[in-house]
């Protein structure tokens, strides 16, 4: 079973699609599903988490941290992951998700000098670490930034 896969039991959910407070015949009129009385009855309902004045739960918990928006999430591949393309070949990130080695190259790949490097490959990538980038001009092959 994976995430993907999930689904709600047969049976348990409904269609909300229906037409409320059109009379009887509908199965759904005079107090159209609201019951009757009470606050939640009536029109101005509170808002979704408000807890009857009493300190709500997204203000009692400690807030910690800093999420920058302008952040990057950069996948980062070792030069030993490069050892499964042939000798000469151009290595894009479009062949490294063809190839498996990425899955989701989400805002950027970087190639990280990790490991050794046998071929000459002309790889393009979003950045490069030093050590990857020498490496790789010293067997003969290219380091392009894309």
């Amino acid at each position: 079973m994976e995430l993907s896969n999930l689904q709600p039991a047969a049976g348990s959910k409904h269609s909300d699609s229906f037409r409320r407070g059109r009379g009887h015949g509908s199965g759904n009129g005079k107090t159209a599903g609201k019951g009757h009385k009470g606050q939640k009855a009536r029109s101005g309902a509170p808002r979704p988490g408000f807890e009857g004045g009493q300190m709500p739960l997204y203000r009692r918990l400690p807030k910690r941290g800093f999420k920058n928006r302008n952040s990057k999430e950069i996948v980062g591949i070792n030069l030993s992951a490069l050892e499964a393309f042939e000798n000469g070949q151009t290595v894009t990130v479009e062949t490294l998700i063809e190839a498996g080695i990425v899955k989701n190259p989400r805002d950027g790949v970087k190639i990280l000098g990790n490991g050794e490097l046998t071929k000459k490959l002309d790889v393009k990538a979003n950045a490069f670490s030093a050590s990857a980038k020498e490496k790789i001009e010293a067997l003969g092959g290219t380091a392009e930034v894309m």
